[in-house]
């Protein structure tokens, strides 16, 4: 049974990771019914799965994220040169583009960094509950609906990454921290706040993939150094299972997303989440 569990649990991790709609408090309301005993394993289960989608943004954009990608060294030194360098030698024509993006993604996750270790423990003991994701859930679905409706005549101040500047990366990764509070779902903390900054959806979508990338190992490795590595082998088995599955569900979803958002906006996840927002706070209350 605890399998099938899994099984559920990794396709929910994987389809709502990079969505605007909330993993953590999908994964906590799923866990409502699915449970994983006892109940520290299943809190540090549902972090740990995370690294399984956030490694398919790696395997997806390892070229855009690689400064010694063979691509781009041959674009700055030719094939011939290129094929001659040994791996130390290519250091000296690291990718700048690349380099700049990966300073804007380091300059991104210090505000969850110092945030995150100052609050991690207040919220998991207050804030891990049914009521507070529903409100999320229902109140940055409004702001979603509102802020692509009055975006639909704006035009973009920055329309690709490489336009986005370090000062707009660090303010970015602020409103990654409003997704401390489990339903705000930190891809939507994340596209809300460089939108409103002046990201086109193409670019705060993809900063708000390689954001996560830090962010999440960062949040597993906190979450490890507190509950410790005394897994037994099943338990292993277990977080390896849904690892696997959220990895193959979030690469795919990856795809269709930024497919979709080339020719749509957000206000269909907003909706979404007012719908099951309402519908957690009824059941919240009255079942």
């Amino acid at each position: 049974m605890d399998f099938l569990k899994v099984l559920i649990l990794g396709i929910v991790e994987g389809i709502t990771e990079f969505l605007p709609i909330s993993s953590t408090g999908h994964l906590i309301l799923v866990g409502e019914f699915l449970t994983l005993e006892p109940k520290e394993f299943q809190n540090a289960f549902n972090v740990i799965i995370q690294l399984g989608a956030i490694l398919s943004v790696v395997v997806l954009y390892f070229n855009t994220l690689n400064p010694l990608d063979k691509k781009k060294l041959v674009k700055r030194v030719g094939k011939e040169k290129a094929d001659e360098l040994s791996f130390l030698e290519r250091f000296k024509y690291l990718d700048k583009k690349t380099m700049r993006l990966i300073a804007k993604i380091i300059v991104g996750v210090i505000p969850a960094m110092v945030l995150g270790l100052l609050f991690d423990d207040l919220i998991d003991k207050y804030l891990f509950n049914k009521i507070t994701v529903a409100i999320a859930l229902i109140f940055y679905g409004i702001i979603i609906i509102i802020m692509e409706r009055r975006n639909k005549t704006k035009s973009f101040k920055f329309e690709t990454l490489d336009e986005i500047s370090l000062k707009t990366a660090f303010f970015i990764g602020f409103f990654q921290c409003l997704a401390m509070v489990p339903g705000t779902s930190r891809s939507a903390a994340t596209i809300i706040g460089a939108m409103i900054l002046g990201c086109s959806r193409t670019a705060s979508a993809e900063f708000s993939f390689f954001l996560a990338i830090p962010t999440m190992i960062g949040a597993t490795l906190l979450k490890i150094i507190k509950v410790g590595l005394a897994f037994t082998s099943y338990q292993w088995i277990l977080i390896l299972i849904g690892s696997v599955v959220s990895f193959a569900v979030a690469y795919a979803v990856i795809v269709k997303f930024m497919g979709y958002i080339k020719k749509h906006d957000f206000q269909v996840f907003g909706i979404y989440r007012i719908i099951l927002g309402i519908i957690v706070l009824i059941s919240a209350v009255f079942i």
